[in-house]
């Protein structure tokens, strides 16, 4: 009895500083391609004309003169680097054990009532009603908005198995004409939800009212978010699928895929996130055999994406031009200019990267997911316009404000990871 007890524990022993060693080597896996992409992404904020300089095939020894200067700061070079050094001080002075850490610890365990709450939300959904609502009487201006209101004018819903588009989009256009009279009263109503789901998927995964109230805030100030909340021509409804999809994968998993698919449907771009949610459901605090499952459920996302891949890539959006390198660079420097007037993104998204690591060095329940979900979204623009032959857009960015608003949320959180698989498994 005590050699197979002895054997027990020695293979517990041999297993545990496996289990213990992955650990430690996933945050630095994930925070290493992740800080790369966003130091290169705002490189451009420092130096706007490098990127696009560097790759442009155009060199002085072609046009015989120096046309660009590639070390020319821009205007929110100073306060980023002052800012990162602001936070690079306080961070030194936490682990020094000063006064700041006890303040720090106060503010990450900060929490509201849920009446509060209520009321945060509230006062947030006003503001946001106030600022926008306005537009809804007002034609859009977009480029866009005369081949979608073109494309509407035909649609119907058998279009569904005849191509590839954005059924959905148009299903909730048409709606919206139909019930409402104006075409951007879903849009508006859609992202409306979108801060509400904001609020409760950081709450689930935080389990704090206040994170989710921190959220919300850091998504309505958000130029980007503001600017596309009621427009038709680039709707909010593919990323509130996409959300809605990770958010049931923690509330009840066995639906999760199906928002997935919908969102493709909404927009095609959400594709490219597939990795993303499978990386989210693997380091969920699902039991074993949950994650399995949900991911196999996935697996059938897939094999009918590549049917449908199949049947229509002959007349699939963008085309297949080749991998272009130039544009695949250029790409990156394009995120600053989209986001110029988000200056809150801009400037902290190297720090909350960095927090978001050691988050997940500490246990953080999906600190490791917001720095993949961030990763994701800042290669989305370079590849898409690297291989097809679609452009940059700054709609797309409102997938990035999300995240990031989640990522802050979740650096308030104190839920540790193997604390909440134990519980989970009971």
């Amino acid at each position: 009895m005590q050699d197979m007890a002895g054997s027990k524990t020695g293979s517990e022993d041999t297993e545990m500083p496996k289990v213990r060693q992955a650990s430690k080597i996933l945050p630095w896996a994930v925070f290493i391609p992740t800080i790369i992409i966003v130091l290169i992404s705002i490189t451009s904020l420092v130096f706007p004309a490098l990127l696009v300089r560097a790759s442009s095939p155009f060199h002085s020894d072609v046009l015989e003169t120096e046309v660009i200067d590639p070390f020319a700061p821009g205007v929110l070079a100073a306060p980023l680097i002052g800012i990162n050094l602001l936070v690079l001080g306080i961070g030194i002075a936490y682990y020094k054990g000063t006064k700041i850490k006890n303040l720090i610890k106060k503010i990450a365990g900060f929490e509201i009532s849920k009446k509060q709450a209520v009321i945060g939300i509230i006062i947030i959904l006003v503001i946001f009603c106030a600022v926008t609502a306005g537009t809804l009487a007002k034609e859009e201006t977009w480029a866009d908005y005369s081949s979608v209101k073109k494309r509407l004018a035909t649609w119907s819903i058998s279009d569904f198995t005849q191509s590839f588009e954005p059924h959905v989009k148009y299903l909730l256009l048409s709606a919206s004409t139909h019930i409402f009279g104006n075409i951007r009263a879903i849009p508006f109503i859609t992202s409306i939800a979108l801060l509400l789901l904001t609020y409760f998927f950081t709450v689930n995964i935080t389990q704090k009212k206040f994170a989710g109230i921190v959220s919300m805030v850091l998504v309505l100030q958000s130029d980007i978010f503001v600017s596309y909340s009621t427009t038709a021509s680039y709707d909010n409804s593919w990323i509130i699928m996409y959300l809605f999809s990770l958010y049931l994968v923690q509330k009840f998993w066995q639906p999760s895929p199906v928002p997935f698919f919908v969102s493709i449907f909404s927009k095609a771009l959400t594709v490219a996130f597939l990795p993303m949610s499978l990386y989210f459901i693997a380091r969920s605090s699902l039991p074993k055999r949950s994650k399995i499952y949900s991911l196999a459920s996935y697996g059938v996302v897939i094999v009918i994406l590549a049917a449908a891949f199949a049947v229509f890539r002959k007349i699939l959006p963008g085309g297949d031009t080749g991998f272009s390198g130039v544009e695949f660079w250029q790409g990156f420097a394009s995120m600053v200019m989209q986001l110029r007037f988000d200056y809150v993104i801009l400037i902290f998204l190297l720090p909350v990267t960095v927090l978001l690591f050691f988050a997940s060095r500490r246990g953080i329940l999906h600190a490791d997911s917001m720095l993949i979900m961030i990763l994701g979204v800042l290669l989305t623009s370079p590849f898409l316009v690297a291989i097809t032959n679609q452009t940059n857009q700054p709609y797309r960015f409102v997938s990035l404000t999300v995240f990031f608003a989640i990522g802050v949320g979740v650096l308030l959180s104190n839920r540790i990871r193997k604390q909440v698989e134990v519980s989970s498994s009971k």
